[in-house]
């Protein structure tokens, strides 16, 4: 089986496709990206609805559950809650 491109041929078949692009990365690029840009350089990829977590925030978040569920665990067995 081939996986050739098909182009119609004005009589309701197709026929395979004659012209065959060498460079077919071309057809894949916008305008809006990359070279094609004036800069020549891709934009910024902003996100004005999230502000990012700083590295020691997320430590001490992680580290704070871990020994509320700790302490949860022991007092729950402690005082016989899950006997």
């Amino acid at each position: 089986m081939s996986l050739q491109l098909h182009k119609p041929d004005g009589k309701g078949g197709i026929e395979p496709r004659t012209v065959r692009e060498r460079d077919w990365r071309r057809s894949l690029q916008s305008q809006r990206w990359g070279l094609n840009r004036r800069a020549g350089q891709l934009p910024r990829p902003d996100n004005p609805e999230m502000n990012p977590t700083s590295t020691a925030m997320a430590v001490l978040f992680w580290l704070g559950l871990g020994a509320l569920t700790f302490i949860l665990l022991v007092a729950g067995y402690g005082t016989g809650f899950w006997h």
